[in-house]
């Protein structure tokens, strides 16, 4: 089998995407898959304009070093390293590397991160005002609505909204949720809407008339309904543009944020929060959100308890 630094160095070399291959079968979210094959061609076409002499730790090191000259940010440079560190890994598994240079790659430190990244999200009112763009009168304005309703009351990442089915959404415990939602990482949870979301789902699907199947759909220029489902791409699009028309830049996980934020805000349990987004750990939610302990207004200080002594 070819040295995998010669594969690296041969564009169309049908080896070198079998090696590829083999790396993005390595991880289920499909986010992941098409992030780590940009960042595989990224550092290929590297390779090859800077004729880099061998596939190691140094050349990983300066691989990073040149990204981070570029002035990429601290995630787009890790999210690239934790590619090459797969692919180090796959191709000595398969015994095209030696497992000291793969253990060496895997040893290249990452980009530190400096501070706590804020986000971006919508204070109340800019939300209420989001909600309100969408034509009432108009199977766009109603699917646009829905959509919306869905990122602003549940939270949901685009991926999962592009995949959300109308048999998911069912009543528990007296109130209307998305039920079983398989999210990152395949973590299953269930996740409750506002009665104002319910009624935009209701309010586009009576349009529609999908008896079933994927909740959202296209539409045309025509403002005819052209199909059911919609990619994450076309969701980023939809929701860029009513950014737009707030005056602000939004992207679809600004929103699931802005759910974030107005839930703390509103002083629902962190946990709840965390339930909801389904994050891992309490720990991304904290981080998520910029949670930092006030010792103004503590726990301790809620607990109703009047013991005696000083």
């Amino acid at each position: 089998m070819t040295e995998p630094w010669a594969l690296v160095r041969t564009e169309k070399d049908e080896a070198w995407k079998r090696l590829q291959r083999l790396v993005l079968d390595s991880v289920s979210s499909a986010h992941s898959k098409r992030a780590y094959a940009q960042a595989l061609d990224a550092f290929a076409q590297w390779c090859r304009a800077t004729a880099a002499p061998g596939f190691s730790k140094a050349t990983v090191q300066a691989y990073r070093a040149a990204l981070e000259a570029a002035g990429l940010a601290a995630s787009s440079i890790n999210v690239r390293l934790s590619a090459i560190k797969k692919l180090a890994a796959e191709a000595a598994d398969n015994g095209w590397l030696a497992p000291e240079v793969a253990s060496g790659v895997a040893r290249v430190q990452g980009a530190r991160r400096h501070g706590v990244r804020a986000g971006n999200w919508l204070t109340l009112d800019q939300a209420q005002r989001l909600l309100a763009l969408p034509s009432r009168e108009t199977n766009k304005g109603r699917r646009d609505r829905a959509l919306l309703a869905l990122l602003v009351g549940c939270g949901l990442r685009r991926q999962e909204l592009a995949g959300l089915r109308i048999e998911d959404v069912q009543q528990r415990d007296g109130r209307w949720c998305v039920v079983d939602l398989a999210g990152k990482g395949n973590r299953v949870r269930t996740v409750p809407m506002p009665p104002w979301t319910k009624a935009a789902i209701d309010d586009w699907l009576a349009a529609a008339h999908f008896p079933s199947g994927l909740v959202l759909g296209a539409v045309n220029k025509g403002d005819r309904i052209t199909g059911q489902g919609m990619s994450a791409q076309s969701i980023y699009e939809v929701v860029d543009r009513y950014g737009k028309k707030l005056g602000a830049t939004l992207a679809p996980h600004d929103v699931r944020r802005t759910f974030a934020k107005l839930a703390h805000k509103g002083r629902a349990p962190l946990e709840q929060i965390q339930l909801s987004l389904g994050h891992a750990s309490i720990q991304t939610t904290e981080r998520y959100l910029g949670v930092a302990q006030d010792l103004q207004d503590a726990p301790c200080d809620h607990l109703g308890i009047r013991a005696e002594g000083k």
